[in-house]
């Protein structure tokens, strides 16, 4: 699938591969840096370098390449927590340190390793509109490494897009808990999401140009005396980072433990519940859709895991 951009007035000049990486926040730098040289994107019909500056009214045409050959391998030592599974897809319970997919860094490992070592995987179906699909096969969203909780995955490539669909039409259910530092209020939390104009691994929704993101977040519990609460975070959108990006810049109360977003905690006895956590406090509970096979409508509820329910009940203790 093309993309065709036109630059509105506000757009300062700027090198082609900085504005691209914004404009197209689920595709890789990396990728786009392929594209480039691959002569794939062209400003006002013209093959460009990723020097080369666009600025108001530039035209930019992007044609995404064809995905280098996969190198993931089957890895069965990766434990998988399958809470339901068919022949169309799988429910899977991924806990905190298990990235998804391979990526720099991360050639093994990852879920989907565990995935192509299962009957139903050796061939998993990969989407040729997304540009990195061939590292995630059978993958329709994804969680953060250090977020624990319920993930669905595609056997094929029908089930694969019905996913898509009800991910497109809000039609999955999917609620977050969330340990925050302040407390947040009830609300619904609409912005732009793009990437961090000051950080190459950091998104944002302070961004003049990006995709739509919204969170409803609902206050649970005041913990620690008011320095914390639990909530739940409801995604009608899935951006990266979205939910933790949300609490940080939209109300000002990030999410425990997150070292990007959050900063360094001033509080002695909270950094200490941090530290012991481990990892940042956000675990995707419920998981809910029609089957887009079957039409059997499915829910499923995953707990906190041991780390996370150990923090609540000091952050409790403390109140």
């Amino acid at each position: 699938m093309n993309h065709r951009f036109v630059l509105g007035a506000q757009q300062a000049r700027e090198r082609v591969d900085r504005v691209l990486a914004r404009l197209l926040p689920d595709v890789s730098r990396a990728t786009v840096q392929r594209w480039i040289t691959e002569q794939r994107v062209r400003i006002d019909g013209v093959p460009c370098r990723s020097r080369d500056r666009v600025g108001p009214g530039s035209r930019i045409e992007v044609d995404p390449g064809s995905p280098p050959p996969s190198h993931a391998e089957p890895d069965p030592t990766v434990v998988l927590d399958v809470i339901y599974e068919d022949p169309h897809l799988l429910v899977v319970n991924k806990p905190a340190g298990l990235v998804v997919h391979p990526a720099r860094g991360h050639a093994r490992g990852t879920l989907v390793n565990a995935l192509l070592a299962r009957p139903g995987f050796s061939r998993a179906p990969s989407d040729p509109l997304d540009p990195e699909g061939f590292l995630r096969p059978g993958i329709v969203h994804r969680l953060d490494k250090d977020t624990s909780g319920l993930l669905v995955v595609a056997k094929d490539e029908r089930t694969r897009e019905g996913l898509k669909d009800l991910l497109a039409s809000h039609q999955i259910e999917r609620i977050y808990r969330a340990i925050t530092v302040g407390v947040p209020s009830d609300q619904v939390v609409d912005t732009l999401h793009g990437r961090h104009p000051g950080s190459r691994i950091k998104f944002s929704s302070r961004v003049s140009q990006g995709r739509s993101a919204i969170t409803a977040i609902r206050l649970v519990e005041r913990l620690a005396g008011g320095r914390c609460a639990l909530v739940e975070c409801r995604l009608q959108t899935g951006r990266t980072h979205q939910i933790r990006v949300h609490l940080a810049e939209q109300t000002r109360t990030p999410v425990l433990g997150d070292a990007l977003y959050g900063g360094r905690l001033a509080d002695d006895r909270l950094r200490s519940i941090a530290d012991d956590m481990g990892r940042h406090a956000l675990h995707a509970g419920v998981l809910g859709f029609v089957h887009p096979i079957t039409a059997e409508p499915l829910r499923f509820e995953a707990p906190l895991p041991a780390e996370l329910a150990v923090a609540l009940r000091r952050l409790r203790g403390d109140g």
